[in-house]
């Protein structure tokens, strides 16, 4: 088993916050370019595509990392897939399906905003959402206890490694948000009337289970980080430094694999100059 990756630090006094927040926002617009320049070179390449998972709990600030990190990335090198509840037709498919369907080309950039371990995650919390899957398995709630879910961990390990090895890139973020930075930011979302339209009760209700989902986090960080598709852990209670750990993370990464544009066949090498005759001469 890999142990997952920490990055960077939570510990920011009030005093220092603003400052490094501004050297971060710096930072983070030059290496959205650089990742924009290496997105082009795999493309041309056409070797390696890449898939970056984000999971954290609500207000984490996953939406708007995509955002600020990506906005410079070519908008057709690039698909944002955000998975909410399951739709009938999901259903009616293993529940990787979705995923499966959804991962990126060669040359591209996945995101999925919320991924497939919302399947150990969500529904370990709720395992009544695995009965409406109506999978053979699942007979009843009393069923689906740890073994269950150590096996779909497992599972999606295999399916990590069969991805990993037809040449997809996989970097998974856990946003960690404490409690009370969540508090603050539902507020503000009652507070603020252009913030709203993000409010649910529904999120109140899952704040109450918080204990729940860090055990849950907790078990399938331990149980699914691995060489090939690693976590790293992230601390979000200050966004521009999260946005800055999870982009300087993709970068050293994708530096690490040295993508090539592929040359011009010799045959029409050693005709440049001609080709270049026949434009000036019109």
């Amino acid at each position: 088993m890999e142990s997952y990756k920490v990055i960077g630090s939570v510990n920011l006094s009030e005093s220092i916050t603003k400052e490094v927040n501004i050297k971060a926002e710096k930072k983070l617009k030059k290496i959205r370019t650089e990742i924009s320049k290496l997105q082009n070179t795999m493309y041309a390449e056409g070797k390696h595509a890449v898939l970056i998972c984000l999971q954290g709990m609500d207000t984490s600030g996953k939406d708007s990392l995509i955002r600020e990190v990506f906005k410079d990335v070519n908008a057709q090198g690039i698909n944002v897939h955000s998975y909410k509840v399951p739709s009938e037709k999901e259903k009616k498919h293993d529940y990787l399906w979705r995923h499966y369907i959804a991962l990126p080309e060669r040359g591209k950039i996945g995101i999925f905003n919320r991924t497939h371990y919302e399947n150990v995650l969500v529904t370990r919390v709720h395992p009544e959402y695995i009965i409406g899957e109506n999978i053979p398995a699942a007979t009843s709630i009393e069923v689906l206890d740890a073994d269950f879910f150590d096996h779909r961990m497992e599972e999606i390990n295999n399916f990590e490694k069969h991805v990993v090895n037809s040449g997809t890139i996989i970097l998974k973020f856990f946003l960690n948000l404490s409690k009370d930075e969540q508090k603050n930011r539902l507020l503000r979302r009652l507070r603020l009337k252009q913030k709203n339209w993000k409010f649910s009760p529904g999120d109140l209700k899952e704040r109450k289970l918080w204990d729940e989902y860090q055990y849950c986090y907790q078990e399938l960080l331990n149980k699914t980080s691995k060489e090939h598709a690693p976590w790293f852990i992230i601390p979000a209670d200050d966004k521009p430094t999260a946005r800055f750990l999870v982009a300087q993370t993709i970068l050293e990464t994708l530096k690490k694999y040295n993508f090539k544009e592929p040359e011009l066949p010799k045959k029409y090498k050693i005709e440049i100059e001609n080709y270049k005759k026949q434009l000036e001469s019109e």
